[in-house]
């Protein structure tokens, strides 16, 4: 049995990305929970794997040349567990552009966008004092929108993000738009998106990764937990 890879998590759309990739490459891991509320992506520790404190990010035992190696970033991270293991990359290389091109809009688009919708739609308004803002509440909403408007379109051509194959794109998009409600969105015309969020949801292996430690899963509206998170 390969030794176990260390995966640096919290129960989020980011930290989902590798547990779900994880296990459906079955691949042994262990956790080590790092709580984004109390600080621990501050620990110079954590800081000596993942230089720009966030999670997640992995330790491989077995990494190139059988030497340890760890990885930072969800977009490498998943990267480098599609070189390892040779799976949910597409066969051809017409296959790996595409996945990488969607695996670059996640990064670059909806990730960034949707958590802004969060923050400005959920969170700010909670704050001391509250941060009730029209204008980017409204902006990233409507960025959102047009977003998911483009995977949609996207959807309506191929089965799966990026063509007929379930990908390590698929797994990098998905934990963002299950979140679709809370980003105050809607579904009723994109029904192309609906059907994928429910064709992938119901992967065993998206569901086991989603499920991981799901009980801490909270919405951050202590003091403690928004002055680490908002004002770092």
């Amino acid at each position: 049995m390969a030794n176990p890879i260390d995966l640096y998590f919290w129960p989020t759309p980011n930290g989902w990305k590798v547990s779900i990739a994880l296990e459906e490459m079955d691949l042994p891991y262990r956790t080590t929970l790092i709580n984004i509320g109390k600080g621990d992506q501050f620990d110079p520790a954590f800081l000596k794997i993942a230089p720009n404190n966030r999670m997640p990010a992995i330790t491989d035992p077995d990494g190139p040349d059988g030497e340890p190696v760890s990885v930072f970033e969800s977009g490498a991270i998943l990267l480098y567990l599609a070189h390892k293991t040779g799976r949910f990359y597409g066969e051809t290389e017409r296959d790996r552009i595409a996945v990488e091109e969607w695996l670059m809009w996640q990064m670059g688009g909806v990730g960034p966008m949707a958590g802004q919708a969060h923050h400005f739609l959920k969170y700010a308004p909670q704050l001391d004092p509250p941060q009730d803002l029209p204008y980017a509440k409204d902006r990233y909403r409507a960025e959102v929108a047009r977003l998911y408007g483009v995977l949609d379109r996207r959807l309506a051509q191929n089965e799966y993000v990026a063509g007929e194959f379930y990908s390590i794109a698929d797994m990098a998009i998905w934990g963002w738009a299950s979140l679709w409600e809370g980003q105050q969105q809607k579904l009723e015309d994109k029904p192309h998106l609906a059907r994928w969020l429910a064709t992938v949801g119901a992967r065993p292996g998206v569901q086991a990764g989603r499920a991981l430690h799901a009980e801490l899963r909270g919405d951050h509206r202590s003091k403690q937990a928004q002055g680490v998170l908002f004002k770092q």
